[in-house]
């Protein structure tokens, strides 16, 4: 397995190389080329980029030892099932405060904020006690709740409210934030395997070592983003005043009234267009399954000996592989639809984990199969993702998008609570020899939920077979999928 984590990250890598020359061949960059030509606009990409790469990269650290440093701690495989439903739990209860929270302290504070409490997680690392692990669970959660909320909500205000740049442009940062990101997650299983494996620091070491990049991201949005949107106040504005105490209890209550007035008419959309119901139904059931593969990928393959870094690597550029594809794939020449893309995303996702029921029997385990099998998966999601994101573009109304994706992510994350939660109660129920059958079971499960996506891409487009709105543009509409 040592020879075969390498082997497939150098032909992935290679096949990522030639796949972004071939797509950089056929893509138009004229948007990319009148953006950059901006001086002003180029200064405030990268003022937003310095600070949010940090993060990202301090995210990515985390990945690929976290359940190894459980192990090394001597827990169970339910415990540590126990500790990844706290995660999951507390990015349910704090999704909504991440979307708060900005309008209260302010959207620099509130990466502050990020930077301050993602820290305090990485340090409960250094602990063997139990409740402890589970207190760093549950900062986690609210630490890629504010992750994937508050760096954005910044950059979108000071790009149209501050600087008044044109929309179109918005993309062309967020499509370098995508290529980086895919760089940074390949590049932070390599340290992390070499900080944990080779200098022999253990897998508490890739965690301590994101502990300075959180602080270098604060240290950026303190000194420089300040500057950049001038002095906001406490709700987030530049131009709103500080709280005064008289007027807070009203300015609170406007705040939780426009709240919960996002939330309602978030979900009455949601429920008022069969295709947006369809189009959550299929990220809700993907996505839980990848909490779910995220948790199960290390115990199957790590008894095995291969190093964790370089697998995790190796995923990571079989993702990328797979953004790349879909870019290549719905440029001109070809121009496949997102919808077509999508499809093939849940049947690569459906047989990689069928494939997983097969190569995980108890007794007869077949880690070079389960690991081509997980590197198929990451193939999907790369695929998928961005036909998703496409496609939530043309369904789901811009002023409605950010409280419709909340409603998404209630049921992605109660999926993949119960699903670790019922791993949890057949480990522990299970008798000698039976040890590895819940993991087995597992995968036969996301094999059916991947089905049941399936079904809902076909109804989504048997529904809108007709709508140009799922369809790229200049393309002609057909009676079928």
């Amino acid at each position: 397995m040592f020879v075969t984590a390498y082997l497939a990250f150098i032909v992935l890598v290679g096949l990522c190389v030639a796949l972004e020359i071939a797509a950089r061949r056929l893509t138009s960059f004229q948007a990319t080329q009148t953006a950059v030509a901006n001086p002003a606009f180029q200064r405030f990409q990268k003022l937003f980029l310095k600070a949010y790469l940090l993060a990202l990269w301090a995210d990515w650290l985390q990945g690929p030892y976290l359940y190894k440093l459980y192990r090394h701690y001597n827990f169970l495989e339910s415990q540590i099932a126990i500790l990844y439903v706290f995660g999951l739990a507390s990015c349910v209860l704090f999704a909504p405060v991440a979307g708060w929270l900005p309008q209260f302290l302010g959207r620099r504070q509130t990466c502050l904020l990020f930077c301050l409490t993602y820290s305090i997680c990485c340090i409960t690392k250094l602990s063997q006690d139990y409740f402890v692990l589970i207190l760093g669970r549950v900062l986690g959660g609210l630490s890629t709740s504010l992750l994937t909320t508050t760096f954005e909500a910044w950059y979108l205000h000071g790009h149209v409210d501050v600087h008044d740049f044109p929309k179109e442009w918005i993309p062309v940062t967020f499509g370098k934030v995508a290529n980086w990101n895919h760089g940074l997650a390949v590049g932070a299983g390599l340290v992390a395997n070499l900080f944990a494996e080779w200098l022999g620091l253990g897998p508490v070491a890739p965690f301590l070592l994101a502990i300075p990049s959180l602080g270098a991201c604060a240290w950026f949005v303190l000194s420089e983003w300040g500057q950049e949107d001038g002095q906001e106040g406490a709700h987030g504005d530049k131009n709103t005043p500080l709280l005064n105490p008289l007027n807070a209890p009203k300015l609170q209550m406007s705040t939780r009234a426009r709240f919960w007035r996002s939330c309602v008419d978030g979900l009455r959309c949601l429920l008022s267009d069969r295709r947006v119901m369809l189009l959550g139904g299929v990220q809700a059931l993907f996505e839980s399954v990848l909490y779910i593969f995220v948790f199960l990928w290390t115990p199957v393959l790590d008894p095995h000996g291969p190093p964790l870094g370089i697998i995790f690597s190796s995923l990571m550029a079989a993702s990328l592989a797979g953004s790349t594809l879909f870019r290549l794939a719905t440029s001109a020449p070809y121009r496949l639809q997102p919808g077509h893309l999508l499809c093939l995303a849940v049947l690569l996702a459906f047989f990689s984990f069928f494939m997983l029921t097969f190569s995980t029997v108890p007794g007869q385990p077949q880690p070079r199969e389960s690991l081509l099998a997980f590197l198929l998966l990451e193939l999907a999601c790369g695929l998928y993702f961005p036909a998703v994101s496409f496609l939530q573009g043309r369904v789901v109304p811009m002023e409605r998008r950010a409280a419709v994706l909340a409603w998404f992510r209630l049921p992605l994350h109660l999926l993949a609570c119960l699903g670790l939660l019922a791993l949890h109660g057949e480990v522990s129920g299970a008798g000698a020899g039976e040890a590895g059958s819940g993991t087995r079971h597992m995968f036969a499960g996301c094999a059916g939920m991947m089905l049941a996506a399936l079904l809902a891409v076909i109804s989504l487009f048997t529904v809108g077979r007709n709508d140009a709105d799922l369809r790229l543009e200049g393309t002609k509409l057909e009676g079928e999928i």
